[in-house]
């Protein structure tokens, strides 16, 4: 059983920055995750991959991303970030932390960001 917490959402301006941070607790330890994402989704819009890693640290970005956002991870692999920049209202959602492999698909709550010009 693993547990994620995203965190680091908030208010920010058009042009901002905020890091987001997906903590994992459990058994995250036993948790090989092949992989790591994150993912938002905006009221009345369908959920959209921000950017994943892979458990080899192959990393790939969504449209959303647009060159602004950097994933990355910590050594043990229990947490995620999301480094995003040049931040627009258009960002303004809830973004999710996922850990995935075969058998396991866990996701966190959310953390909510909201740009404003």
């Amino acid at each position: 059983q693993v547990h994620l917490v995203e965190s680091g959402g908030g208010f920010v301006q058009t042009g901002g920055s905020l890091r987001l941070s997906c903590a994992a607790s459990g058994s995250i330890s036993s948790f090989n995750a092949i992989a790591m994402r994150w993912y938002r989704q905006a009221p009345g819009k369908q959920r959209e991959v921000v950017a994943a890693m892979t458990s080899y640290g192959d990393t790939t970005y969504g449209p959303p991303a647009k060159g602004r956002f950097t994933i990355s991870r910590n050594n043990a692999k229990d947490t995620l970030y999301l480094e995003m920049n040049s931040l627009e209202p258009e960002d303004t959602a809830v973004y999710y932390c996922n850990f995935w492999n075969w058998e396991n698909d866990y996701w966190g709550q959310g953390t909510q960001v909201t740009v404003s010009s």
